[in-house]
């Protein structure tokens, strides 16, 4: 199985594929260039993938696999790539999803991503969250961010991951990269933690949970700078998620510290390039500029979109706005763009 699995892991690199989906009873498929495709008609054998998967997880994962039914952890094919899996059950046995993670670090310029991100990383204080949905590259545009903070300053960078995905090596910065589950029991633990540990830049992989985010949002407003992700598509929708998980009698406090402390929100998806094979990143950003901040201290968060509309000279742009853009630059098709807009009267129906 181990050599099966393996071959399969290049076959998914070969081709260009993110990630390797694999099932008990069912065939290898891959996801490459946004798309499940089958890589062999062979099913793969339940029993077999069983015994792989739980003899690679170490007892701690075990545990957690057996009280969750579904588990996350990190996987090293030497001399090929490192792999984040997410294990779990289903009707017909275990299944089972290799991530591809990049062997060579990323960085801003790879990613081809809007330059006033590179400028977000020179801030020494505040809060900036990266968005979207799973699979939507946030991890990448973290690794790369802290790469650019890595290679440009001196400092002491934490990172807090489920499970650990680029591994940084220690260029003008000392990084300490933490994994829930391994060197930690949860994000706001190692958050607690971090906070005693001299840290200039934490990385909070994931903001899941009301203590967590109350941790990341204090330690912003004492003078680190806090990168981390939600699962939200758009920045005003991440602005409501974050005041919206405190009760509501500490609302207004919470939107009073997150005016100050909040520095941009960059929401992304991934679309699919126009006659090449590949995919690119959709982003819409949100800076704090002083009317941005207004707004967030009011309440009036629906009026960020237009904010961003207006502050296009900052930085700012609406995902709409830069889907038009990488249609009009042919980077994507018309069909592609429709289809990922949020606003479908913007653009041409491609069929009409």
């Amino acid at each position: 199985m181990k050599e099966l699995i393996n071959n399969l892991l290049l076959d998914t690199m070969r081709r260009g594929g993110s990630d390797l989906h694999l099932l008990a009873g069912e065939p290898p498929r891959a996801r490459i260039y946004g798309k499940l495709a089958p890589l062999e008609s062979e099913v793969i054998d339940g029993a077999e993938l069983e015994m792989y998967l739980l003899g690679n997880m170490n007892e701690k994962t075990v545990d957690h696999f057996n009280q969750h039914d579904a588990v996350d952890f990190s996987y090293e094919v030497k001399d090929l790539a490192r792999f984040r899996v997410n294990a779990f059950r289903y009707l017909r046995g275990m299944g089972a999803v290799f991530r591809i993670i990049p062997t060579q670090g990323v960085t801003l310029e790879d990613l081809g991503l809007p330059r006033v991100i590179r400028a977000l990383t020179h801030y020494r204080q505040g809060l900036i969250l990266v968005t979207g949905k799973t699979g939507s590259g946030k991890t990448t545009t973290l690794a790369a961010m802290i790469d650019e903070i890595n290679r440009s300053r001196h400092g002491h960078i934490i990172t807090i991951e489920d499970p650990i995905e680029f591994v940084h090596p220690n260029k003008k910065c000392l990084i300490s990269q933490r994994e829930v589950g391994q060197h930690t029991p949860d994000f706001a633990t190692a958050l607690r933690s971090a906070l005693r540990e001299d840290p200039d830049v934490v990385l909070v992989g994931e903001l899941r949970d009301l203590e967590t985010i109350s941790l990341a949002v204090t330690a912003a407003e004492t003078g680190i700078l806090v990168l981390g992700t939600l699962h939200t598509n758009r920045a005003a929708t991440t602005v409501d998620r974050i005041i919206n998980v405190f009760p509501a009698r500490k609302q207004p406090h919470v939107r009073a510290m997150l005016s100050t402390s909040l520095r941009a929100v960059i929401a992304q998806q991934l679309v699919e390039k126009q006659g090449e094979r590949g995919m690119a990143a959709a982003v819409e950003i949100l800076i704090n500029t002083p009317a941005v901040a207004n707004l967030i201290r009011e309440g009036k968060t629906d009026q960020l979109e237009n904010a961003m509309q207006s502050g296009a000279a900052m930085g700012m742009q609406t995902m709409d706005t830069t889907l038009i853009k990488m249609m009009e630059t042919t980077i994507i098709s018309s069909n592609e763009a429709y289809a990922k807009a949020f606003k479908k009267e913007l653009f041409e129906h491609p069929d009409a």
